[in-house]
């Protein structure tokens, strides 16, 4: 899928995945022949070849926006002898429908997942531009083809419109400094590469504010991303899609890693897990019960165990759901 070899950060470690493979095992386990199961953020695959390998009637349609992602995906799972097992699809997550009704027949699943926020192929690569910590091109596209970078956010940008985003989707409560800063150092000079915007942030945030709460660029970084990425906006059309394309007994299971994300998936399962029935009745009307359940208590978070073994799980939250009845949807 590409024309030079990626390679798998060393060290790379799926976030939470025996967790995920304890809640996705009673439905991918359950069905009769074979199970199928939505890996919406294939990533490198490290979730998807996990659970290949533990169930062998399992298939997965893994999906990813990222090319060089997929490249080392599908290398991974070609080398584990399970490819033939899984389809790899080059789409944004919010076309999860269209895959599911593509690739698995009766258009129906027993297992989703969802690992939202960056990849380590994308983290771990300073040309990408994600990462504060190292300096490089100003990119921060997933799908490093197509769209707007974060430079041409930066540089073109009116100066309200950058406050709302660093205030939404970073929640940078120095926004409006940032973004005013922002378009005065572009006007003597566009901005490129990453060293330059966290120099800049750093100088426009109070000195008593930088010293705690880590690197002060890491708020604006996440509001570029986000921006860049539609991210919250691909979350919010994929989740109606998959959750009616989930078979009864079949569950889902979110990783977020930011409480904008957590926020979206809550809110858009929650509404499913309550019982329609007028209140009071002895007994619930046919049609009216829940249509799923939470199998977390809230957002459950890593162990302080899973933390020290993989870092990058530290701002992990896990909500995960079961599918109980048709409901009113098309399951």
């Amino acid at each position: 899928m590409g024309q030079r070899s990626q390679p798998v950060p060393a060290g790379h470690v799926p976030v939470l995945l025996g967790r995920v493979d304890e809640l996705l095992t009673p439905a991918l386990d359950g069905a009769p022949d074979q199970s199928w199961c939505v890996d919406a953020t294939l990533g490198m695959g490290g979730h998807t070849l996990a659970l290949l390998q533990a169930h062998p009637h399992l298939r997965i349609v893994g999906i990813d926006r990222d090319p060089q992602a997929l490249e080392i995906a599908e290398r991974r799972l070609t080398e584990a002898g399970v490819i033939d097992r899984a389809v790899l699809v080059h789409a944004v997550y919010d076309r999860i429908g269209d895959a599911i009704d593509e690739h698995v027949p009766g258009a129906r699943v027993q297992g989703v997942l969802f690992d939202l926020g960056v990849s380590s192929v994308q983290l771990d690569r300073a040309d990408r531009g994600f990462a504060y910590a190292q300096d490089g091109p100003l990119d921060m596209r997933m799908d490093p083809t197509t769209g707007p970078s974060a430079a041409d956010v930066l540089n073109t940008y009116a100066t309200g419109e950058l406050a709302r985003i660093l205030r939404e989707y970073g929640e940078e409560r120095f926004a409006g400094r940032i973004a005013a800063a922002i378009v005065a150092e572009r006007a003597r000079e566009p901005f490129t590469t990453s060293a330059r915007l966290v120099d800049l942030v750093r100088s426009n945030i109070p000195a008593a504010t930088r010293r705690t709460g880590g690197n002060p660029a890491k708020r604006t970084f996440q509001a570029l991303r986000i921006e860049v990425n539609d991210e919250l906006g691909a979350l919010r059309r994929a989740l109606p899609a998959v959750l009616e394309r989930i078979a009864v007994g079949g569950r889902i299971v979110l990783l977020s890693y930011q409480s904008l994300e957590d926020r979206i998936v809550k809110r858009a399962i929650q509404p499913s897990t309550l019982s329609t029935s007028p209140p009071g009745l002895p007994v619930e009307l046919p049609g009216t019960e829940p249509e799923f359940r939470w199998l977390t208590r809230g957002a459950e978070l890593p162990t302080d165990d899973e933390v020290q073994a993989n870092p990058r799980a530290a701002s992990a939250r896990m909500r995960a759901a079961e599918r109980l009845t048709t409901g009113g949807g098309r399951r």
